[in-house]
Formats: structure tokens, C-alpha cells, sequence
């Protein structure tokens, strides 16, 4: 009997992009305005860290400083 090999491969949207889907990028970017929130900032921006952030918690991370670690790594 032939087995298919490729059944439990990934078809769709990763969880976490599928999470992301529900912020309103919108909203943030407009108080993030408000706020200057990337006033001084040249790579990381608030966006960026906010993601990050939702990945550590969703890998029970104990820092961002512990997760940019996990994924240089």
C-alpha cells in the first residue's frame, strides 16, 4: 500500500501569522505615531518588537533578550 509522506506538511497559514491577522496593524501604527514610538529607531521598530514579544510568549520565553539569543542561535 503506498503511504503519502506529505499529509501532515503545512497547506495553509503558520499559527502565529494566522494570530498576527487579528491585530490591527492600523490602530497600533496610529498610536505609535501619536506617541513617537520610533522616533530614534533604525532596525527594530515597535511593530517588530511587539511581534517579538507575542512569539516569546507564546514559547514561554523568559526575556526578548532570551528569545533574540534563542534565534541567533
Amino acid at each position: 500500500m503506498f503511504v503519502n509522506n506529505y499529509t501532515n506538511r503545512n497547506h495553509g497559514k503558520y499559527v502565529f501569522s494566522q494570530l498576527v491577522e487579528f491585530l490591527p496593524q492600523r490602530v497600533f501604527d496610529r498610536f505609535e505615531k501619536k506617541y513617537d514610538g520610533n522616533k530614534k529607531v533604525r532596525h527594530f521598530t515597535c511593530w517588530n518588537q511587539l511581534l517579538y514579544m507575542i512569539i516569546d510568549q507564546l514559547s514561554s520565553r523568559d526575556s526578548l533578550k532570551d528569545l533574540i539569543y534563542a534565534f541567533d542561535s
